[in-house]
């Protein structure tokens, strides 16, 4: 989870800022935990206590209030009985990854992203973003080969992995959707040679790029075996102590073994 909240900040100051370039400064003055950090620290408290995502949800989000959330999170927050509201933005996405860490089976982690996205994100494409992100981070830590990881995810979500960083740079803009952000930030991991380089090429989609690179950080954490020491300190440093106790209880929990 250190790795998706790395990626969170490192392109909060590019959300609203784009960037068409790799060559940026990697950690700029105002760069700060937005709300994947917040959402993904709340999902991986809920599955490490009684699993009731949707109250620690809005606990976690009522505590930040400012942190950045969708119209409809925000509204869903606000509401005094709250319900799903179907949708497939990519908030699910972005808040499942320390799912892959928590569960030791396939069967297991799948079905925990399904229940932490459907308090709020409960269309089809919302659960399989979160599934997708969950699954990817489990089987990249399981040692999976990166060809086979695009394989499987290609197949499993119909995701369209084929595609070069490249190649989608150019025209892509802001989309925060599952369907139109998720496999563009699994792409920028493929075409990574380390963990500092997905977050820059996810960030250089010049797209949603706090929650691309989240979910690129995510996937490249557990895939090349952990964060940089130096990215890792500064993440700390800048991460609210109360997030930091829960990521401390989290890594404790993840890497028993």
């Amino acid at each position: 989870m250190l790795g998706a909240i790395a990626g969170d900040m490192i392109g909060s100051v590019y959300e609203n800022a784009p960037v068409k370039s790799e060559d940026f400064p990697l950690w700029h003055p105002h760069a700060r935990a937005t709300d994947d950090s917040v959402l993904a620290v709340a999902v991986a408290e809920a599955a490490m206590g009684d699993g009731d995502y949707a109250r620690v949800l809005r606990r976690w989000g009522l505590r930040y209030p400012h942190a950045g959330y969708g119209a409809g999170f925000a509204a869903w927050l606000r509401d005094p009985s709250p319900a799903p509201y179907d949708s497939y933005g990519n908030g699910a996405a972005m808040r499942a990854p320390a799912l892959g860490w928590l569960f030791d089976s396939e069967a297991a982690v799948l079905e925990a992203a399904r229940a932490s996205a459907m308090p709020t994100h409960s269309h089809p494409d919302g659960v399989a973003g979160a599934q997708a992100v969950s699954l990817a981070v489990f089987l990249a830590r399981r040692g999976i080969a990166r060809e086979d990881l695009r394989t499987r995810l290609t197949l499993s979500f119909g995701y369209k992995l084929d595609r070069r960083l490249v190649d989608i740079r150019p025209g892509y803009r802001f989309d925060a959707t599952c369907p139109g952000s998720v496999p563009e930030a699994f792409i920028a991991f493929f075409d990574s040679a380390d963990f500092e380089d997905a977050v820059r090429k996810a960030v250089s989609l010049g797209g949603d790029a706090d929650t691309q690179a989240c979910i690129a950080g995510a996937v490249a954490e557990a895939f090349y075996g952990g964060v940089p020491r130096s990215i890792a300190a500064e993440t700390r440093a800048r991460l609210p102590a109360d997030m930091a106790k829960v990521l401390a209880r989290f890594e404790q929990s993840a890497f028993r073994e």
